[in-house]
């Protein structure tokens, strides 16, 4: 664990490296606006992505380190993510590819800093395409304008807009089923919670691989 200065306080990363030789990539993500990096996605790519030899690198906002209960701006949240992606391109000197990625807010900051950071590409997790029942105001633009290859994961039952909204031609989606936001999934589902957390964690890590090695 280290902590990073930004200009809107102290960013804290929780670190877990590769555990395979060479490693292949860096996975820089952040939580959303209701929670930390304790989220079930979050610590689930946290403990399988190692073993695929990618470096995990978990970012807390200065906010939540300062122990505030509401998210600031999104401003004030890519100002406090900028920082940690410079001191992880330091802490990088084989030039590994970087991505980006967060869930729900925090994949909307990876998205907007996208170009800004040089990331290789963006994992979104749980993107907040509409605010629920709003689908008239929609952020697709800000997904779309990460200008990098990017990957969606989707819970079918999430309210911020579900894997079927978004365009074919757009980002490649991965639906997770019976999910909610928080990919949650029902104790009646035709799946198990651990089996959906397996199908996140399968897909990100193929999706890494592969874009890696076009890298």
């Amino acid at each position: 664990m280290f902590e990073v200065a930004t200009p809107v306080g102290v960013a804290r990363v929780t670190l877990r490296r590769a555990t395979t030789v060479p490693a292949r990539a860096w996975f820089v993500a952040s939580h959303g606006a209701g929670g930390g990096i304790e989220a079930r996605d979050l610590a689930a790519l946290a403990a399988a992505l190692p073993a695929r030899g990618v470096h995990v690198a978990l970012v807390e906002q200065p906010w939540r380190v300062a122990g505030r209960r509401l998210a600031p701006a999104p401003k004030t949240l890519d100002a406090g993510w900028l920082p940690v992606l410079a001191e992880i391109a330091g802490r990088n000197p084989q030039g590994l590819p970087v991505f980006g990625s967060g869930r729900s807010a925090g994949a909307r900051v990876a998205c907007r800093t996208a170009g800004e950071t040089e990331v290789a590409g963006v994992v979104a997790l749980a993107f907040p395409l509409h605010p629920p029942g709003r689908p008239e105001r929609s952020r697709l633009a800000e997904l779309l304008g990460a200008g990098v290859p990017t990957l969606v994961v989707q819970g079918e039952r999430d309210t911020f807009g579900g894997p079927d909204e978004f365009p074919a031609d757009g980002p490649t989606v991965l639906r997770v089923p019976f999910a909610d936001h928080g990919f949650a999934v029902p104790k009646r589902a035709e799946i198990t919670q651990e089996a959906a957390l397996a199908l996140i964690t399968a897909g990100v890590g193929d999706w890494l691989v592969a874009a890696s090695t076009r890298e």
